[in-house]
């Protein structure tokens, strides 16, 4: 009986080194050597400066800006440590009442815009962190961006076209825009 206890222990600890120190540091090491980049948290620095990461949305409200999706993060949006969706459903009313809020206050402040509201202005994704909007949610914002940076429209929809994503493979989902590399891009076109 102690004979089996002991190589259960030993057993044990084996897989405990193995699975728990060594496999997580050589699979670290083999990321961080391989995709730097990625396995760092996709970071974007500018001027040495950490503006923010491709993989988590941003908080944008001036008019010059892009507005990216909404955030279901709880207390502040964008939050990484409480990612979550609402889990309401397309019936239940504080999610009908958020909506057309959101509608309201987008035809509020470009009220030129008579076109149809992409969903995706309007609605948090699954995880209420997403950094990406469709091209459509992008372009449906394009006029009210070139008005408030005083530039042609011609040059911001020139930009949602070089910062869209296209399927990945080719199949897989669908193009999206990172907002915060385009309003990077439009800080960086506005500083020439």
């Amino acid at each position: 009986m102690l004979k089996m206890i002991r190589n259960a222990f030993m057993s044990l600890l084996l897989l405990t080194i193995l699975t728990g120190f060594m496999y997580p540091l050589v699979v670290t090491g083999l990321a961080r050597t391989i995709f730097p980049q990625q396995a760092n948290g996709s970071l974007i620095m500018k001027n040495g400066k950490l503006v923010g990461s491709e993989l988590l949305g941003q908080q944008f409200e001036e008019p010059k800006y892009f507005l990216g999706r909404l955030s279901a993060t709880g207390l502040y949006p964008y939050n990484g440590g409480a990612s979550s969706g609402s889990n309401r459903g397309a019936n239940h009313p504080d999610l009908v009442t958020s909506v057309q809020g959101r509608i309201d206050a987008l035809r509020t402040s470009d009220q030129s815009n008579t076109r149809p509201v992409p969903v995706d202005l309007v609605t948090a994704s699954g995880s209420g962190l997403d950094p990406h909007i469709s091209p459509a949610a992008a372009e449906y914002q394009s006029a009210r961006v070139a008005r408030s940076r005083g530039i042609d429209e011609a040059k911001v929809r020139a930009l949602i076209a070089a910062y869209t994503d296209e399927r990945q493979f080719g199949i897989l989902g669908e193009p999206v825009v990172n907002v915060l590399k385009l309003n990077l891009a439009l800080d960086e076109l506005g500083e020439k």
